[in-house]
């Protein structure tokens, strides 16, 4: 995309160059008020014409480009801490029936069989 736009920007050079040495000998009258008159040529009025278009809208568009690029970030942000409260609230609890410390998927000899519930009502205590 960079070498599109620097093309664009040579040819424009290359046309404007060309405009102002074709157009280099005659002078322009421009009557800017009542009593002011500005004798110019017609090259510097289409380069000041053109950049009195240019200016607002290339400032309104890195403004566009500025805004976007914070509200991109603030919503990244939003979704890493989101993920990180997500992950931390919906991982699973390391299951340790018998309180010895040691996780029932690796425990050699569980007091508790990991199928069994202590509190189950419908199993009466033994």
């Amino acid at each position: 995309m960079q070498v599109l736009k620097t093309i664009l920007w040579a040819l424009l050079l290359v046309v404007l160059v060309a405009f102002s040495v074709a157009n280099w000998e005659p002078l322009v009258t421009v009557q800017i008020w009542e009593g002011i008159v500005l004798d110019t040529k017609i090259p510097a009025l289409v380069i000041v014409s053109f950049l009195i278009g240019l200016l607002p809208m290339w400032l309104f568009h890195r403004g566009e480009k500025w805004r976007l690029k914070r509200r991109i970030a603030a919503l990244e942000n939003a979704q890493k801490a989101n993920s990180l409260n997500y992950a931390r609230h919906n991982t699973e609890t390391i299951r340790d029936r018998d309180g010895d410390g040691i996780p029932d998927s690796v425990d050699p000899a569980p007091d508790i069989h990991a199928d069994e519930d202590p509190l189950d009502p419908v199993k009466p205590a033994p």
